[in-house]
């Protein structure tokens, strides 16, 4: 029986599981639309690309499965760069499928063509970004394609992928798809070898001041199981960077928190003084490493000790990832490995127990973790007592901790709503914590909280953002009431980009161009609840500090679309650590 390849391409769709394509229509998508149509296979309609591929890396992150994006020929699939980055800098398995102008026009420039270096090259806009790019040429390759594409974004260091289809492919004549083209089954990750397992625990056995120090890669549930039971085994304190937050509880007697420019002393005092480190599924990226100096977070290599300390010879560091490109990129490595980390932490962890099979206890060390830990949170919690008005960003978290079930789930934007809840937000064992960390894409908490909230239609979501992102994202809003999801939009409102804000103030003495003012030069914001009623959502203004307790109880009950608008001061996160950032303003430079 033939049909058309958008029926066919639907019906592998659904053969592989996916339950929801996000996207917007155009003249050259809109016959995969009309096949989806009919299908179980429900289509998220975004008003903007970028919102659509917000909330489809969303869902990924709280699904565990693909997330699949369809856009527009040129303008659409353009606006959706910012968003497919996003998902592919944070290795989120993302299938782009684009319609394209029709293949028997290339070069004649028709309607929206992406033409002006190279004729119908509209696939070269997302080659920085993706793991791989196909442009379909022949009807019959498609299914073939499609397949590939799935492999390639799921499989080895997840990521995004663009299929790229001639409008007037999807409307010809094929045969129906018959599975031909399943997924492989089966396939594993590269595991760890033996040998090295035993090098490694050897080397973390043998070390006086051992660290682990752990990144988001670790998304399986088994994977953190053998994490924490390997660190407790050896009492090995444990470091996180900002994609590893909620990976092991906040509650975890031997977890130190967040190193780098938003981290802690008490952090950095172990990362600097660590002998040996143990780096899983993390790139030391920027911001996690204090502009790689070894005065302030990592020693690896140093060229001198850590302040204070003249006589600490540089840690050495073990590096495990499932992208060879990672190893070594950052920092020397004394053993580097290409492996599955989940695979790689329970290898290590019985290579341990075969040397030691009783557990090590190092005296005093979880209680000095667990002092300094209750010492940050204690100090958030204080500050979140504060009436003052418009509410400090520790008000707004410890209202948010109080009101929320402990099984949230958090999606943040960029500044207090990131920065401020990795480093000092009590996250409950089931909560999650969701951000954009490569890109540190502003925009990025509105939609892809609806994409969540589809994920996880028993949660609570809520995404918290700044009053910038919000506006980066209005169209989730919509997207939220037109799906039936009770996405709560807390938006912390300064009338500002605040961090940017602060940032050049404390550089260059003043802020321009960084807040929100009316023709009169007065502080100007939207009205962020009305524009949440609008839309059919609930709309909250906070204008006392009891406020917000009673509109998150209120969301939180009725299981509706909310938008609640907390006017707050605008304060910067503390960076105990380094940044060298601060350092170019102020003309000085790293050698």
């Amino acid at each position: 029986m033939t049909v058309t390849a958008a029926e066919a391409l639907v019906a592998q769709l659904e053969s592989y599981g996916v339950e929801y394509v996000f996207g917007t229509c155009g003249h050259t998508n809109i016959a995969l639309l009309d096949a989806l149509g009919p299908s179980p296979v429900h289509f998220v309609i975004a008003r903007h690309e970028q919102a659509a591929a917000h909330a489809a890396d969303g869902y990924a992150r709280a699904s565990g499965k693909p997330g699949v994006l369809l856009t527009h020929v040129g303008p659409g699939m353009m606006n959706a760069v910012t968003g497919v980055a996003t998902a592919a800098l944070d290795s989120i398995p993302l299938i782009v499928i684009s319609g394209d102008i029709p293949s028997y026009y290339a070069g004649r420039h028709p309607h929206q063509e992406v033409n002006l270096h190279a004729d119908a090259d509209q696939s070269a806009i997302y080659r920085p970004l993706t793991k791989r790019t196909w442009h379909v040429r022949r009807v019959q390759d498609l299914a073939r394609t499609t397949e590939r594409a799935f492999w390639t974004a799921t499989s080895g260091r997840p990521g995004a992928v663009l299929v790229n289809i001639p409008m007037d492919l999807l409307s010809r004549q094929v045969e129906e798809y018959d599975d031909a083209y399943p997924l492989p089954g089966g396939a594993a990750l590269p595991g760890l070898d033996r040998d090295t397992a035993e090098r490694i625990a050897r080397a973390l056995l043998d070390a006086e001041r051992p660290l682990i120090y752990f990144g988001g890669g670790l998304r399986e549930p088994a994977a953190r199981q053998a994490l924490s039971a390997l660190a407790e085994h050896l009492d090995i304190p444990l470091a996180h960077s900002l994609m590893g937050k909620g990976v092991l509880p906040d509650s975890h007697p031997l977890l130190l928190g967040m190193p780098g420019f938003w981290g802690l002393e008490t952090t950095h005092a172990y990362t600097r003084g660590a002998d040996v480190v143990l780096a899983l599924a993390t790139r030391f990226a920027e911001t996690d490493a204090s502009s790689w100096d070894p005065a302030y977070t990592w020693t690896f290599g140093a060229r001198h000790s850590p302040p204070g300390d003249r006589h600490s010879p540089p840690s050495k560091l073990i590096q495990i990832d499932i992208d060879p490109a990672e190893i070594g990129r950052n920092y020397p490595v004394e053993i580097g490995a290409v492996a599955d980390v989940g695979d790689a932490v329970r290898a290590i962890g019985a290579a341990v127990r075969s040397v030691r099979p009783e557990p090590l206890v190092r005296k005093g060390l979880r209680e000095t973790v667990a002092a300094a830990r209750r010492a940050v949170f204690d100090t958030a919690r204080e500050d979140g007592r504060s009436d003052n008005f418009p509410l400090r960003p520790q008000r707004i978290l410890a209202d948010l901790r109080d009101a929320l079930p402990d099984d949230a789930v958090l999606v943040t934007d960029v500044g207090w709503n990131k920065n401020g809840v990795a480093q000092c937000y009590e996250l409950p064992d089931p909560g999650r914590f969701i951000t954009p960390g490569g890109a540190s894409t502003m925009g990025f908490g509105p939609a892809a909280a609806v994409g969540v909230q589809l994920a996880q239609p028993d949660r609570v979501v809520v995404a918290l953002i700044g009053d910038g992102g919000m506006s980066a994202q209005l169209p989730a809003v919509p997207m939220a009431v037109e799906q039936g999801l009770p996405v709560i939009f807390v938006v912390m409102n300064n009338r500002a980009h605040g961090t940017i804000a602060d940032l050049q103030t404390s550089s260059f003495g003043r802020s321009y161009g960084c807040e929100f003012t009316d023709a009169e030069g007065r502080p100007y914001s939207p009205d962020f609840a009305a524009f949440g009623r609008s839309c059919g959502a609930d709309g909250h203004t906070v204008t006392a500090p009891a406020d917000l307790s009673k509109a998150l109880a209120d969301a939180v009950a009725r299981r509706r679309p909310a938008v609640i608008d907390v006017p707050m001061v605008n304060e910067p996160v503390p960076t105990p650590g380094h940044w060298n950032i601060k350092d170019i303003y102020r003309g000085s430079f790293a050698d």
